[in-house]
């Protein structure tokens, strides 16, 4: 049997991606996050120590960011990607069986770590196996993993609340990710291998010219503004003891599944830069929702909905952005976005965490974020939607 044959389908390698990103960001991640609130009133955790678990989860996230794309440049992705996607899974485990907090933050830290890793090179190897096989245009269909895990992990939360607490309320994720992680590993373990490219098409021209260096700002400021609701969301609800018939989470959920598909085609449609000046509003107006209507439940649902199903858009706009700003800077290009937009999450948790240690409640920590989105708008405004002398925008992602 050739090489060939032993690689999966397209099909196949397009689903056991998104079903990396599921494990990893929904289950592994952000399954934490309507956790919060339970995990508090169990008395597990503190809100205080939640904003600390988080930023350690979020610094581990940078760490295996760079980590991945150091190794994918020197041709070890494919054996680092199935390491990193067995050990998440573990790591949810064992969260299943620690209650002591220092302990707790060290394996938040490393499910960052494996989920950073995962999250780089599921998607690039994926997307290299699909462009030499002419079908890069289905590389979005990978993030609808995303998505559909928000929304899987949303319902085991809500079905299992009442029925477990403290460190057993991860049974369910993990019960979920151990089938998933195998299955989409060995997929995954047959694509092709990584060969290292030259280096000799990246010009090394400076990253941080007058056309890229707003979009680099801009996209920082994405970061922190989008990432305090994605992080305390549920916990905001039950500050203000808002019970919704459907979750704030499952709402998140269902508003990103379509996300990538539709801010792709706007991009398309009206260009990168106007798509990406309308995400940024729209994720500013969820933001400010929490801020003008404070503790209502049309609040809860208008940041839901508007940040739920326009962050995953803002990713996908500004990766395109760029690369059409800088055609030709390979791995630097990613690193940088990467690393911007890491270091501000991390910052949310941190800010979030002061704010309630000096007497603020954990909604009006939301500024923090709405600031941070206006800063991206305005930052947006400054960004050339082209460079001189390129072709016109073009649909393909």
């Amino acid at each position: 049997m050739t090489k060939q044959q032993q690689s999966p389908s397209v099909f196949l390698a397009v689903t056991a991606a998104a079903v990396a990103l599921l494990v990893v960001h929904a289950f592994g991640r952000f399954n934490f996050t309507p956790l919060i609130p339970l995990l508090i009133s169990d008395g597990l955790i503190t809100l205080p120590q939640a904003a600390s678990l988080a930023t350690w989860n979020y610094i581990g996230y940078l760490a295996g960011a760079m980590l991945a794309l150091l190794l994918y440049q020197r041709g070890y992705g494919r054996q680092t990607l199935l390491l990193a996607l067995l050990s998440n899974a573990l790591i949810t485990l064992l969260q299943a069986l620690v209650s002591h907090y220092p302990l707790l933050a060290g394996l938040r830290l490393a499910n960052g770590i494996s989920n950073g890793v995962v999250f780089v090179l599921a998607p690039a190897l994926v997307l290299e196996f699909l462009a030499s096989r002419g079908k890069a245009q289905l590389s979005g269909l990978m993030y609808l993993g995303v998505g559909t895990g928000l929304i899987i992990s949303s319902l085991l939360v809500d079905a299992t609340s009442s029925l477990l607490s403290g460190p057993a309320r991860w049974w369910p994720a993990t019960m979920a990710s151990i089938p998933l992680v195998l299955w989409s590993s060995w997929h995954l373990y047959r694509l092709p291998e990584h060969k290292p490219q030259p280096t000799a098409d990246d010009d090394h021209s400076p990253l941080w010219d007058k056309a890229s260096t707003p979009l680099f700002l801009a996209y920082a400021g994405a970061g922190l503004g989008y990432i305090l609701p994605m992080t305390f969301l549920p916990a905001v609800a039950s500050d203000w003891q808002i019970h919704l018939t459907f979750s704030t989470w499952l709402l998140v959920g269902c508003a990103s599944l379509p996300s990538t598909w539709l801010w792709n085609r706007l991009g398309a449609k009206i260009g990168d830069k106007p798509a990406l000046l309308g995400n940024y509003t729209v994720q500013a107006i969820g933001v400010a929702a929490i801020l003008l209507f404070s503790g209502e439940a049309i609040a809860l649902w208008l940041c839901a909905v508007l940040v739920g199903g326009s962050f995953l858009g803002a990713v996908l706009l500004t990766q395109r952005l760029a690369r059409t700003l800088h055609p030709h800077q390979g791995p630097r290009l990613s690193a940088a976005l990467i690393a911007l937009y890491s270091v501000t999450q991390l910052l949310g948790p941190v800010l979030a965490k002061a704010g309630i240690e000096n007497g603020a409640t954990l909604s009006s920590t939301f500024i923090w974020g709405l600031g941070a989105m206006l800063w991206a708008f305005v930052l947006m405004l400054k960004v050339p939607g082209k460079m001189p002398g390129q072709p016109p925008h073009s649909s393909t992602a």
